[in-house]
């Protein structure tokens, strides 16, 4: 016998809480338990005003990036069209399921404003990414450089890290072109290139 959902009353009111709609085993629950991002403030801290408009919480902006590359999203704009709508990133990001995230725009001027004259952002995001590794979170899968999927789980430690280290380089170099587009758009100048520092390079030793 053929069974037909009847559909529920989509206006029915329920009374649950964000932590109720992220399932217990999500990744998102993982990193947030074993990964401590508080260290990033005291990198950042000196990159803002005592005074003026609030910005993104940097930790917040980081861990826009973190979903975007866990999760395999292909843009920035798409990462923040989706953290919209899906529950458990927006549970990992602090922001409960009726408030206003980031735009495009807003995000791209928080980073461009703090981080386009170093590499304090790569450094950042690839000292995390050893730290998600190491905890076993980060799939073979998701390790791309240059398009191109990365197998090093049968290499050594120090190997996978200084892959994942030239990874968190060429998504950084994405994300700027993703940017420097809408800046072209804008009419604004286009962010620089620049050299990887000697403190990156000690990152992952």
């Amino acid at each position: 016998m053929m069974g037909i959902k009847k559909k529920a009353d989509r206006t029915q009111i329920e009374m649950l809480s964000l932590d109720d709609l992220v399932p217990k085993n999500h990744l998102v629950r993982k990193i947030d338990a074993a990964i401590d991002l508080s260290f990033i403030y005291d990198e950042v801290k000196d990159l803002y005003k005592p005074y003026g408009r609030e910005s993104i919480d940097p930790v917040v902006l980081i861990k826009i990036v973190m979903i975007q590359y866990l999760f395999g999203i292909r843009s920035m704009r798409q990462t923040l069209k989706e953290i919209e709508v899906n529950f458990a990133y927006r549970w990992y990001l602090g922001y409960n399921m009726h408030e206003q995230l980031p735009h495009f725009s807003t995000f791209s001027k928080n980073y461009s404003r703090r981080f386009k004259d170093s590499d304090l952002f790569e450094t950042i995001f690839a000292r995390i990414l050893c730290e998600v590794n190491k905890y076993g979170f980060i799939d073979d899968e998701n390790i791309f450089i240059d398009g191109t999927h990365i197998k090093a789980n049968a290499n050594t430690h120090k190997y996978r890290n200084e892959v994942i280290e030239e990874s968190a380089r060429v998504y950084e170099k994405s994300l700027k072109e993703e940017i420097n587009k809408d800046r072209e758009l804008h009419n604004k100048k286009p962010l620089k290139e620049r050299e990887t520092s000697e403190e990156l390079k000690k990152t992952l030793k």
